[in-house]
């Protein structure tokens, strides 16, 4: 019953953007960036998959507001579903349906770049360049949402470094020190243990960041088009980057490295795991520095916080300083409903956001603008801004942006037995391939 009432409410959406997404006859070529015709102000949508109160919607609005007062009848609609399985169920049931709005957040995923490949996405890469700022962005910006043929379809609105925050007082009680490789964390895990600390806290529930985990070990072995040959079954699991990876996340396992029910753990018990000083290490991104490098974190460790990198392994394929670096989900623009309107107001909003975004204190994908410090920053703050601009080109991908929607399920269910030790290393690895050889053909075709 709640499976119909949530497939009827997206079919519902779906019905409703039918109005707000007609267009006034707009081009159909992806590559049509700048067409002709007159600006005639409308009402556009926007589906979002961000925090309804985060910087990127509430700056847009502004942005929307101020258009709208030198456009009288254009209004930006911003339909948010901040959830993100609830937000790709409805993406993909109105982009199914040829009913998606005007613009609309994805990741650079299998899915999307099939409906890049069907002509249903905006060139992003000729319309930032007609529009004169593609040079103003990141490299690494750009690139996260570029498909693995190195097409661009979607425009990055932040920029993230993750690392890995540890205590460093629950470091020196254990006698342990920054692990110099990946190979040092079961290790450094028995270590803490042994001290009576819980040395990671990990957001299991959400599965993603325990996803990350997966990728560390092959990106550093063998660079990131490692899991390119995984998700589309040319290379599987079962050979000798994949099985060192595997083991390695057993040995994780074995050495007591996540908290107890870290299955269950959500994303907020996580984060107070180790700001209330009960867990050694917290690996999340510089979205976080509002509550992890200014004084709104807890002054009984504030001074304890420190971060480092992701560590790399003997004979590394990748670079210290190529870890991973996202710019979170993109927003990609409907070839079908982009016209003049559509083309102006993005010109207006993409000249102005990155100032009024690096006001915030975040990074900006671009470099024109500089991130304004808050005053209650501890000096950690500068240190992670400035990481930014010693980056190297490769970049570790987030498997689940890559793997096809099934095998990615799979793959999330399979880790949290192997991690609980439910699963051995070799069931893993066949589980995995096993699913990715049934579903990957019928994906990528």
């Amino acid at each position: 019953m709640k499976r119909f009432h949530r497939v009827a409410a997206v079919f519902a959406a779906a019905a409703l953007l039918t109005g707000c997404a007609g267009g006034t006859g707009g081009g159909t070529d992806p590559g049509d960036v700048n067409p002709e015709g007159e600006i005639e102000p409308r009402e556009i949508s926007w589906l979002l998959s961000r925090p309804a109160e985060g910087a990127t919607i509430t700056i847009m609005q502004q942005l929307a507001d101020e258009y709208a007062a030198d456009h009288p009848g254009f209004k930006l609609n911003l339909i948010t579903t901040p959830d993100r399985p609830s937000y790709i169920q409805k993406y993909e049931t109105l982009a199914a349906a040829n009913k998606l709005p005007e613009l609309f957040d994805t990741d650079a995923t299998p899915y999307a770049q099939q409906l890049a490949e069907k002509g249903q996405m905006v060139d992003a890469e000729a319309l930032l360049k007609d529009l004169g700022y593609y040079d103003d962005y990141r490299e690494n910006a750009l690139n996260y949402q570029r498909f693995d043929d190195g097409s661009l379809y979607m425009i990055p609105f932040e920029f993230q470094l993750e690392f890995f925050w540890y205590n460093k007082e629950l470091f020196e009680e254990a006698g342990v020190s920054v692990p110099e490789s990946l190979d040092d964390f079961p290790a450094l895990c028995t270590d803490l243990r042994a001290a009576g600390v819980t040395p990671i806290a990990l957001d299991g529930q959400d599965q993603w960041p325990l996803e990350r985990y997966m990728a560390y070990q092959p990106f550093r072995l063998a660079g990131p088009d490692y899991v390119q040959g995984v998700k589309t079954g040319e290379t599987q699991l079962s050979d000798e980057v994949g099985t060192k990876s595997v083991e390695w996340l057993s040995d994780l396992a074995e050495a007591g490295c996540f908290d107890e029910g870290f299955s269950s753990t959500g994303y907020a018990d996580a984060q107070a795991l180790f700001t209330s000083g009960k867990a050694a290490l917290y690996n999340i991104g510089t979205w976080e520095l509002g509550n992890l490098a200014t004084e709104a974190l807890d002054e009984g460790v504030r001074d304890d916080v420190d971060f480092f990198t992701l560590p790399t392994v003997a004979d590394a394929a990748t670079e210290p300083n190529e870890y991973v670096v996202s710019s979170g989900i993109g927003m990609a623009v409907n070839a079908k409903t982009y016209d003049p309107l559509v083309r102006d107001f993005l010109g207006y909003a993409l000249e102005r956001y990155p100032e009024l975004y690096a006001e915030t204190g975040a990074l900006s994908p671009t470099t024109n603008v500089q991130t304004a410090v808050p005053e209650n920053a501890t000096p950690l703050y500068e240190k992670a801004l400035m990481a930014a601009d010693d980056l190297g080109s490769s970049l570790a991908m987030p498997w689940d942006t890559q793997l096809d929607p099934a095998s990615n399920t799979r793959l999330q269910q399979e880790l949290v037995l192997l991690l609980q030790g439910n699963a051995s290393v070799d069931e893993f690895i066949s589980t995995v391939d096993t699913t990715i050889a049934e579903n990957a053909p019928k994906y990528f075709g």
